[in-house]
Protein backbone atom coordinates (compact mmCIF):
# COMPACT_ATOMS: atom_id res chain seq x y z
CA UNK A 1 0.00 0.00 0.00
CA UNK A 2 2.70 2.43 0.93
CA UNK A 3 4.88 3.41 -1.78
CA UNK A 4 7.70 6.57 -2.67
CA UNK A 5 5.06 9.28 -2.91
CA UNK A 6 2.61 7.62 0.02
CA UNK A 7 0.77 4.67 -0.87
CA UNK A 8 1.88 3.70 -4.47
CA UNK A 9 3.85 1.18 -5.10
CA UNK A 10 6.60 0.15 -8.16
CA UNK A 11 6.19 -3.21 -9.62
CA UNK A 12 7.70 -5.80 -7.70
CA UNK A 13 5.95 -4.05 -4.48
CA UNK A 14 8.57 -4.07 -2.14
CA UNK A 15 6.29 -3.94 0.87
CA UNK A 16 4.38 -7.89 0.01
CA UNK A 17 6.59 -9.41 2.56
CA UNK A 18 5.07 -7.35 5.24
CA UNK A 19 2.86 -8.72 7.90
CA UNK A 20 -0.14 -7.43 9.01
CA UNK A 21 0.31 -5.87 12.25
CA UNK A 22 -1.94 -4.54 15.21
CA UNK A 23 -1.36 -2.81 18.43
CA UNK A 24 -2.00 -5.72 20.90
CA UNK A 25 0.79 -7.89 19.13
CA UNK A 26 3.21 -5.39 19.43
CA UNK A 27 2.76 -4.32 23.07
CA UNK A 28 2.82 -8.33 23.90
CA UNK A 29 6.38 -8.15 21.73
CA UNK A 30 7.83 -5.10 22.80
CA UNK A 31 7.69 -3.13 26.33
CA UNK A 32 6.57 0.36 25.11
CA UNK A 33 9.57 2.63 27.17
CA UNK A 34 11.08 5.33 26.20
CA UNK A 35 14.75 5.45 27.03
CA UNK A 36 16.05 8.19 25.45
CA UNK A 37 18.29 9.95 27.65
CA UNK A 38 21.41 8.56 26.24
CA UNK A 39 20.88 10.33 23.07
CA UNK A 40 19.70 13.49 24.01
CA UNK A 41 20.16 16.37 21.57
CA UNK A 42 21.77 19.49 22.92
CA UNK A 43 19.50 22.35 24.23
CA UNK A 44 18.22 24.30 21.35
CA UNK A 45 18.76 28.55 20.78
CA UNK A 46 16.22 30.79 20.72
CA UNK A 47 15.47 31.22 17.23
CA UNK A 48 15.96 34.82 16.04
CA UNK A 49 14.68 34.75 13.43
CA UNK A 50 11.25 37.36 13.44
CA UNK A 51 10.83 37.61 9.60
CA UNK A 52 11.11 35.77 5.92
CA UNK A 53 13.94 36.84 3.52
CA UNK A 54 11.29 39.35 2.15
CA UNK A 55 10.96 41.32 5.33
CA UNK A 56 7.46 39.40 6.37
CA UNK A 57 6.63 38.80 9.88
CA UNK A 58 6.73 34.78 10.91
CA UNK A 59 4.24 33.47 12.95
CA UNK A 60 4.33 30.81 15.01
CA UNK A 61 2.30 28.52 12.12
CA UNK A 62 3.10 28.97 8.45
CA UNK A 63 1.71 27.43 5.44
CA UNK A 64 3.95 25.95 3.21
CA UNK A 65 3.42 24.55 -0.35
CA UNK A 66 4.82 23.06 -3.52
CA UNK A 67 2.84 22.70 -6.47
CA UNK A 68 3.57 21.21 -10.06
CA UNK A 69 5.25 22.81 -12.87
CA UNK A 70 3.04 23.87 -15.64
CA UNK A 71 0.03 24.55 -13.67
CA UNK A 72 -2.23 27.50 -11.80
CA UNK A 73 -1.90 25.24 -8.64
CA UNK A 74 0.53 27.55 -6.76
CA UNK A 75 -0.56 30.56 -4.42
CA UNK A 76 1.36 33.64 -4.30
CA UNK A 77 0.51 34.28 -0.29
CA UNK A 78 1.68 30.45 0.47
CA UNK A 79 5.55 30.41 0.68
CA UNK A 80 7.21 27.33 -1.22
CA UNK A 81 8.91 24.54 0.62
CA UNK A 82 11.66 25.07 -1.62
CA UNK A 83 12.14 28.42 -0.37
CA UNK A 84 11.66 27.78 2.79
CA UNK A 85 13.71 24.51 3.74
CA UNK A 86 17.03 26.08 2.83
CA UNK A 87 16.25 28.76 4.84
CA UNK A 88 15.28 26.55 7.66
CA UNK A 89 18.74 24.60 7.24
CA UNK A 90 21.01 27.35 6.67
CA UNK A 91 19.69 29.03 9.69
CA UNK A 92 19.95 26.08 12.13
CA UNK A 93 23.52 26.60 14.60
CA UNK A 94 23.44 23.40 16.61
CA UNK A 95 20.86 20.36 15.27
CA UNK A 96 19.21 19.37 11.81
CA UNK A 97 17.23 16.17 12.54
CA UNK A 98 15.33 14.81 9.82
CA UNK A 99 12.80 11.74 9.53
CA UNK A 100 12.22 11.00 5.54
CA UNK A 101 10.05 8.11 4.01
CA UNK A 102 13.18 8.59 1.36
CA UNK A 103 15.84 10.91 -0.56
CA UNK A 104 16.01 11.24 -4.13
CA UNK A 105 17.44 13.66 -6.67
CA UNK A 106 17.62 13.26 -10.11
CA UNK A 107 20.51 12.31 -11.31
CA UNK A 108 20.87 13.79 -14.54
CA UNK A 109 20.22 17.41 -13.67
CA UNK A 110 20.17 19.97 -11.24
CA UNK A 111 16.63 20.32 -9.35
CA UNK A 112 14.75 22.23 -6.71
CA UNK A 113 16.13 19.60 -4.14
CA UNK A 114 19.95 20.29 -5.33
CA UNK A 115 20.76 23.29 -3.23
CA UNK A 116 18.59 21.80 -0.22
CA UNK A 117 21.19 18.93 -0.45
CA UNK A 118 24.05 21.24 -0.20
CA UNK A 119 22.32 23.21 2.18
CA UNK A 120 22.54 19.88 4.74
CA UNK A 121 26.26 19.52 3.97
CA UNK A 122 26.89 22.75 4.36
CA UNK A 123 25.88 22.71 8.01
CA UNK A 124 27.40 19.78 8.71
CA UNK A 125 30.69 21.32 7.76
CA UNK A 126 30.43 24.24 9.85
CA UNK A 127 29.69 21.77 13.12
CA UNK A 128 26.10 21.69 13.26
CA UNK A 129 25.08 18.03 14.57
CA UNK A 130 22.77 16.17 11.80
CA UNK A 131 21.24 13.38 11.96
CA UNK A 132 19.09 11.63 9.71
CA UNK A 133 16.36 9.01 9.84
CA UNK A 134 15.53 6.67 6.71
CA UNK A 135 12.70 3.93 6.17
CA UNK A 136 15.03 0.81 5.86
CA UNK A 137 12.79 -0.26 2.77
CA UNK A 138 13.21 2.88 0.96
CA UNK A 139 17.11 3.11 1.68
CA UNK A 140 17.18 0.00 -0.34
CA UNK A 141 15.82 1.98 -3.48
CA UNK A 142 16.95 5.41 -2.67
CA UNK A 143 20.71 4.89 -1.22
CA UNK A 144 22.53 7.25 -3.35
CA UNK A 145 22.02 10.65 -1.14
CA UNK A 146 21.76 8.64 1.90
CA UNK A 147 25.32 7.66 1.03
CA UNK A 148 26.66 10.83 0.15
CA UNK A 149 25.09 12.70 3.54
CA UNK A 150 27.24 9.36 5.52
CA UNK A 151 30.01 10.87 3.66
CA UNK A 152 29.23 14.27 4.23
CA UNK A 153 29.42 13.89 8.08
CA UNK A 154 25.51 13.29 8.57
CA UNK A 155 24.77 10.37 11.08
CA UNK A 156 22.31 8.32 9.30
CA UNK A 157 19.83 5.70 10.62
CA UNK A 158 17.77 3.52 8.29
CA UNK A 159 15.04 2.63 10.73
CA UNK A 160 13.43 -0.86 9.59
CA UNK A 161 9.87 0.04 10.91
CA UNK A 162 8.55 -3.22 9.49
CA UNK A 163 10.31 -5.19 12.23
CA UNK A 164 8.60 -2.97 15.06
CA UNK A 165 5.87 -0.86 14.51
CA UNK A 166 4.88 -3.47 11.34
CA UNK A 167 4.83 -0.47 8.42
CA UNK A 168 7.09 2.56 7.48
CA UNK A 169 8.71 5.16 8.41
CA UNK A 170 6.22 7.65 6.06
CA UNK A 171 6.25 10.33 8.37
CA UNK A 172 8.31 13.65 6.35
CA UNK A 173 9.43 16.64 8.81
CA UNK A 174 12.83 17.88 10.30
CA UNK A 175 13.61 20.22 13.10
CA UNK A 176 16.58 23.04 12.42
CA UNK A 177 17.20 24.50 16.38
CA UNK A 178 14.51 25.40 17.65
CA UNK A 179 12.37 25.63 14.44
CA UNK A 180 10.68 22.89 12.55
CA UNK A 181 8.72 21.59 9.52
CA UNK A 182 6.41 18.96 9.23
CA UNK A 183 4.61 18.44 5.43
CA UNK A 184 3.12 15.85 3.27
CA UNK A 185 6.34 16.57 1.42
CA UNK A 186 9.26 13.72 0.69
CA UNK A 187 12.85 14.57 0.26
CA UNK A 188 12.85 14.15 -3.59
CA UNK A 189 12.89 16.78 -5.86
CA UNK A 190 9.28 15.62 -7.41
CA UNK A 191 8.16 16.44 -4.10
CA UNK A 192 9.36 20.27 -5.05
CA UNK A 193 8.66 20.77 -8.95
CA UNK A 194 6.08 18.36 -9.79
CA UNK A 195 3.31 17.23 -7.01
CA UNK A 196 0.74 19.53 -4.74
CA UNK A 197 2.08 19.04 -1.35
CA UNK A 198 1.35 21.09 2.07
CA UNK A 199 3.15 21.23 5.36
CA UNK A 200 3.49 23.76 8.05
CA UNK A 201 6.66 25.57 9.68
CA UNK A 202 6.19 25.48 13.06
CA UNK A 203 7.99 27.69 15.68
CA UNK A 204 5.63 26.18 18.88
CA UNK A 205 8.17 25.15 21.59
CA UNK A 206 5.68 22.86 22.77
CA UNK A 207 4.97 21.49 19.52
CA UNK A 208 8.71 21.44 18.44
CA UNK A 209 9.84 19.56 21.64
CA UNK A 210 6.78 16.98 21.13
CA UNK A 211 8.46 16.14 17.86
CA UNK A 212 11.98 15.95 19.03
CA UNK A 213 10.83 13.24 21.48
CA UNK A 214 9.25 11.28 18.88
CA UNK A 215 11.97 12.08 16.71
CA UNK A 216 14.37 10.20 19.68
CA UNK A 217 12.18 7.87 20.33
CA UNK A 218 12.48 6.43 16.54
CA UNK A 219 16.33 7.42 16.69
CA UNK A 220 16.88 5.12 19.83
CA UNK A 221 14.81 2.11 18.43
CA UNK A 222 16.78 2.39 15.20
CA UNK A 223 19.70 2.15 16.74
CA UNK A 224 18.97 -0.91 18.64
CA UNK A 225 17.26 0.22 21.86
CA UNK A 226 13.92 -1.47 22.48
CA UNK A 227 13.70 -1.02 26.18
CA UNK A 228 12.75 2.52 26.85
CA UNK A 229 12.33 4.35 30.24
CA UNK A 230 8.97 7.02 30.54
CA UNK A 231 10.27 10.31 28.46
CA UNK A 232 13.07 12.12 28.02
CA UNK A 233 11.40 15.39 29.36
CA UNK A 234 8.29 14.30 31.36
CA UNK A 235 5.35 17.22 30.93
CA UNK A 236 5.70 19.11 27.91
CA UNK A 237 3.57 16.49 25.37
CA UNK A 238 0.46 16.94 28.24
CA UNK A 239 0.43 21.10 27.08
CA UNK A 240 -1.54 20.66 24.31
CA UNK A 241 -3.62 22.30 23.39
CA UNK A 242 -0.86 25.26 23.14
CA UNK A 243 -2.49 29.09 22.75
CA UNK A 244 -0.53 30.61 19.89
CA UNK A 245 -0.59 33.74 17.53
CA UNK A 246 -1.82 30.99 15.32
CA UNK A 247 -4.75 29.78 17.50
CA UNK A 248 -5.02 26.84 19.94
CA UNK A 249 -2.35 23.68 18.39
CA UNK A 250 -2.32 20.42 19.24
CA UNK A 251 0.52 17.82 17.90
CA UNK A 252 -0.72 14.23 17.14
CA UNK A 253 1.48 10.89 15.73
CA UNK A 254 0.84 7.54 15.16
CA UNK A 255 1.13 4.62 15.11
CA UNK A 256 -0.44 3.57 18.74
CA UNK A 257 0.95 1.87 20.94
CA UNK A 258 5.16 4.00 19.60
CA UNK A 259 4.32 7.12 20.88
CA UNK A 260 6.28 8.92 24.10
CA UNK A 261 2.13 9.99 25.19
CA UNK A 262 -0.84 8.21 23.91
CA UNK A 263 -3.21 11.13 24.16
CA UNK A 264 -1.27 12.10 21.31
CA UNK A 265 -2.73 9.48 18.59
CA UNK A 266 -3.62 10.85 15.98
CA UNK A 267 -7.02 8.92 15.30
CA UNK A 268 -8.94 9.84 18.18
CA UNK A 269 -8.60 13.00 17.67
CA UNK A 270 -9.65 13.21 13.65
CA UNK A 271 -12.77 11.61 14.85
CA UNK A 272 -13.31 14.22 17.53
CA UNK A 273 -12.53 16.87 15.01
CA UNK A 274 -15.07 15.25 12.75
CA UNK A 275 -17.57 14.67 15.13
CA UNK A 276 -17.65 18.73 15.95
CA UNK A 277 -18.83 19.49 12.55
CA UNK A 278 -21.94 21.72 12.03
CA UNK A 279 -21.82 23.12 8.44
CA UNK A 280 -18.70 21.71 6.90
CA UNK A 281 -15.75 18.85 6.57
CA UNK A 282 -13.15 18.76 3.83
CA UNK A 283 -10.55 16.52 3.74
CA UNK A 284 -7.73 16.17 0.69
CA UNK A 285 -5.76 13.30 0.75
CA UNK A 286 -3.49 11.12 -1.70
CA UNK A 287 -5.91 8.04 -1.03
CA UNK A 288 -8.79 6.94 1.38
CA UNK A 289 -9.83 3.49 2.07
CA UNK A 290 -11.55 2.28 4.46
CA UNK A 291 -12.60 -1.45 3.38
CA UNK A 292 -11.02 -3.94 1.76
CA UNK A 293 -7.58 -3.32 2.86
CA UNK A 294 -4.47 -6.06 3.02
CA UNK A 295 -4.40 -5.00 7.00
CA UNK A 296 -7.74 -4.77 7.65
CA UNK A 297 -10.80 -3.23 7.80
CA UNK A 298 -10.84 0.51 8.96
CA UNK A 299 -14.55 2.28 9.80
CA UNK A 300 -13.34 4.81 12.34
CA UNK A 301 -13.01 8.08 10.13
CA UNK A 302 -15.19 6.79 7.60
CA UNK A 303 -18.13 6.31 10.64
CA UNK A 304 -17.64 10.08 11.37
CA UNK A 305 -17.72 11.09 8.10
CA UNK A 306 -20.99 9.48 7.81
CA UNK A 307 -22.24 10.59 10.91
CA UNK A 308 -21.68 14.07 9.42
CA UNK A 309 -23.20 13.56 6.68
CA UNK A 310 -26.08 12.23 8.19
CA UNK A 311 -26.83 15.47 10.49
CA UNK A 312 -26.67 17.69 7.28
CA UNK A 313 -23.12 18.50 7.55
CA UNK A 314 -21.57 18.90 3.94
CA UNK A 315 -19.46 16.46 3.76
CA UNK A 316 -16.55 16.57 0.69
CA UNK A 317 -13.79 14.62 0.00
CA UNK A 318 -10.59 15.27 -2.63
CA UNK A 319 -8.38 12.65 -3.38
CA UNK A 320 -5.82 11.91 -6.06
CA UNK A 321 -5.91 10.32 -9.30
CA UNK A 322 -4.13 7.30 -8.17
CA UNK A 323 -6.75 6.43 -6.40
CA UNK A 324 -8.80 5.40 -9.38
CA UNK A 325 -7.51 1.82 -9.07
CA UNK A 326 -9.22 -1.21 -8.65
CA UNK A 327 -9.81 -1.89 -4.26
CA UNK A 328 -9.73 1.83 -3.88
CA UNK A 329 -12.15 3.29 -6.08
CA UNK A 330 -15.18 0.98 -5.20
CA UNK A 331 -15.46 2.05 -1.58
CA UNK A 332 -15.15 6.03 -2.44
CA UNK A 333 -18.18 5.40 -5.05
CA UNK A 334 -19.93 3.73 -2.13
CA UNK A 335 -19.38 7.11 -0.28
CA UNK A 336 -21.69 9.32 -2.56
CA UNK A 337 -24.39 10.51 -1.10
CA UNK A 338 -26.97 13.91 -0.94
CA UNK A 339 -24.25 15.39 1.97
CA UNK A 340 -21.85 13.56 0.47
CA UNK A 341 -19.51 14.23 -2.96
CA UNK A 342 -16.01 13.47 -3.96
CA UNK A 343 -13.81 14.20 -6.40
CA UNK A 344 -10.47 13.01 -8.05
CA UNK A 345 -7.55 15.90 -8.54
CA UNK A 346 -6.04 15.19 -11.80
CA UNK A 347 -2.77 17.02 -11.96
CA UNK A 348 -1.76 16.74 -16.13
CA UNK A 349 1.58 15.20 -17.48
CA UNK A 350 4.44 17.41 -17.86
CA UNK A 351 5.55 18.79 -21.51
CA UNK A 352 8.67 16.74 -20.81
CA UNK A 353 7.16 13.75 -20.89
CA UNK A 354 5.90 11.32 -18.21
CA UNK A 355 7.66 10.89 -14.89
CA UNK A 356 7.22 8.36 -12.25
CA UNK A 357 5.55 8.90 -8.81
CA UNK A 358 4.78 12.31 -10.02
CA UNK A 359 2.16 14.69 -11.41
CA UNK A 360 -0.11 14.36 -8.19
CA UNK A 361 -1.82 16.11 -5.63
CA UNK A 362 -0.25 14.82 -2.48
CA UNK A 363 -1.21 16.82 0.00
CA UNK A 364 -3.15 15.45 3.39
CA UNK A 365 -5.27 17.87 5.83
CA UNK A 366 -9.04 18.56 7.21
CA UNK A 367 -10.78 21.42 7.50
CA UNK A 368 -14.10 21.55 9.78
CA UNK A 369 -16.57 24.53 9.90
CA UNK A 370 -13.41 26.73 8.32
CA UNK A 371 -12.66 26.80 11.70
CA UNK A 372 -10.30 24.03 12.80
CA UNK A 373 -8.19 21.97 10.91
CA UNK A 374 -5.65 18.97 11.01
CA UNK A 375 -2.32 19.01 8.77
CA UNK A 376 -0.36 16.13 8.64
CA UNK A 377 1.60 12.85 6.51
CA UNK A 378 -1.00 10.52 6.82
CA UNK A 379 -2.91 9.27 4.45
CA UNK A 380 -6.76 7.39 5.47
CA UNK A 381 -5.84 3.84 5.46
CA UNK A 382 -5.34 2.11 8.92
CA UNK A 383 -1.87 1.39 8.23
CA UNK A 384 -1.31 4.66 8.82
CA UNK A 385 -2.38 5.19 11.85
CA UNK A 386 -1.60 1.71 13.39
CA UNK A 387 1.43 0.39 11.74
CA UNK A 388 3.47 3.80 10.04
CA UNK A 389 5.29 6.78 11.79
CA UNK A 390 3.37 9.92 11.11
CA UNK A 391 3.09 12.76 12.70
CA UNK A 392 0.46 16.16 12.69
CA UNK A 393 -0.90 19.59 13.79
CA UNK A 394 -4.28 19.96 14.78
CA UNK A 395 -5.24 24.17 15.09
CA UNK A 396 -8.47 25.45 16.32
CA UNK A 397 -9.39 29.13 15.47
CA UNK A 398 -6.55 31.72 14.26
CA UNK A 399 -5.99 32.60 10.44
CA UNK A 400 -4.84 28.98 8.97
CA UNK A 401 -8.07 27.21 9.04
CA UNK A 402 -9.95 29.42 6.99
CA UNK A 403 -6.54 29.88 4.73
CA UNK A 404 -6.96 25.84 4.21
CA UNK A 405 -10.51 26.15 3.16
CA UNK A 406 -9.99 28.60 0.73
CA UNK A 407 -7.12 26.21 0.05
CA UNK A 408 -9.35 23.12 -0.61
CA UNK A 409 -11.96 25.57 -2.31
CA UNK A 410 -9.84 26.56 -5.08
CA UNK A 411 -9.08 22.88 -5.71
CA UNK A 412 -12.46 21.59 -5.45
CA UNK A 413 -13.67 23.90 -7.99
CA UNK A 414 -10.38 23.96 -10.39
CA UNK A 415 -10.60 23.13 -13.78
CA UNK A 416 -7.96 19.58 -12.33
CA UNK A 417 -11.21 18.28 -10.35
CA UNK A 418 -13.36 15.49 -11.46
CA UNK A 419 -16.45 14.97 -9.99
CA UNK A 420 -16.53 10.75 -9.48
CA UNK A 421 -19.10 9.02 -10.87
CA UNK A 422 -20.69 5.99 -8.65
CA UNK A 423 -21.67 3.86 -11.79
CA UNK A 424 -18.22 4.50 -13.54
CA UNK A 425 -15.80 1.83 -14.53
CA UNK A 426 -12.03 3.58 -13.63
CA UNK A 427 -8.98 2.91 -15.23
CA UNK A 428 -6.40 3.76 -13.10
CA UNK A 429 -3.29 6.28 -14.36
CA UNK A 430 -0.03 5.15 -15.01
CA UNK A 431 2.22 6.03 -11.69
CA UNK A 432 5.52 3.89 -11.45
CA UNK A 433 7.81 2.84 -13.72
Amino acid sequence: MLGPCGDAARPGAWYAGLVPWHASDLRRAFTILTCVACTRSPALPPSSRSADPSGHPLQSLELVESWPLETSLDHADVRDAKDVWPELIDAARVRLDFAEFYASDDPKAATALTPIVSAVERAAARGVKVRWLADAKLAKTYPELLDRFSHAGVDVRRFDVAKTMGGVLHAKYFVADDVAYIGSQNFDWRSLEHIQELGVRIAIPEVVHALVEVFELDWATAGGVTTRSARSDAGAPNAFPVHTDAGRVTFVASPTGWLPDESLWELPALVKLIDSAAQSVRVQLLTYRAHGGREGEFPDLEAALKRAAARGVKVELLVSDWSKRKGTVEGLQALVAPSFEVKFLDVPAHSSGFIPFARVAHAKYLVVDGARAWVGTSNWERDYFFASRNVGVIVEGGAIPPRLDAFFAGNWGSAYAETLDPTRAYTAPRVGD
